[in-house]
């Protein structure tokens, strides 16, 4: 039986950045199915929906989605703009360049929507500037002590604030994603990843340990279905 009183360290498959292939778009387009259709996408839209409140609909806020995938959240997020009269540049960065190349593609009817391959962790990365970093199902992939420090980092890149859309670490949620992954997906990757996210996901006194550590006072945390978090970090125009 896996532990849950602690997150696991076991690498997923994914944390590779030679993957490529259709194992990987296979794993993409069920990714965007799975958020879907568990209603996890709405943790991200309703929290860049309230860190754009009473902001003038003539400012362009730009927005980058950390861990893009095949850019589904940016394509959500390009449509919800459109019917709010929110204007967004939306820009998404993924570390793994054959997920980028899927995402430019899966993407290729909003040209609009900006991709870029790097490292969250290097020195180009440091020197952009955004309006609201939004995050889902990214960051379980990372140390605790990796994200305090990212976090920190964050308050001086995000003018407005930051979106984190991430797993809740509880049996319920590994179980019921073991199960349906097994049944219905074709995806090995995602039989083996999914379940494991869970194991590495957080728990509510760890979400709080790492805010404190990046000397982060200001913040809400929530927990929406289906096991989700979602924290919601305003800053200076927040």
């Amino acid at each position: 039986m896996p532990d849950f009183s602690a997150r696991s360290v076991l690498p997923e498959i994914m944390d590779d950045l030679e993957c490529r292939g259709e194992v990987v778009d296979q794993t993409l387009r069920e990714l965007e199915f799975i958020n879907a259709w568990l209603g996890g996408n709405d943790v991200t839209v309703s929290g860049v929906k309230k860190m754009v409140k009473g902001i003038s609909s003539s400012r362009t806020i730009t927005l980058v989605d950390l861990g893009c995938g095949g850019g589904d959240m940016l394509r959500i997020l390009y449509h919800w703009a459109k019917r709010n009269g929110v204007t967004l540049r939306l820009i998404g960065i993924d570390a793994n360049p054959h997920i980028i190349d899927f995402a430019r593609n899966n993407i290729k009817d909003i040209p609009e929507i900006e991709f870029y391959t790097m490292d969250i962790f290097s020195e180009e990365f440091r020197q952009q500037k955004f309006d609201i970093v939004t995050g889902t199902l990214f960051y379980h992939h990372f140390t605790q002590q990796q994200l305090s420090s990212f976090f920190h980092q964050l308050k001086s890149q995000a003018r407005i604030g930051i979106v984190i859309n991430d797993i809740h670490r509880h049996p319920l949620a590994y179980y019921s994603i073991r199960i349906l992954t097994q049944l219905f997906s074709k995806s090995s990757m995602v039989k083996y990843d999914a379940p494991l996210s869970v194991l590495r996901a957080f728990s509510r006194a760890e979400v709080k340990s790492i805010l404190a550590a990046a000397a982060i006072e200001k913040f809400s945390l929530r927990w929406r279905w289906a096991f989700r978090w979602q924290v919601l970090i305003p800053l200076k125009e927040g």
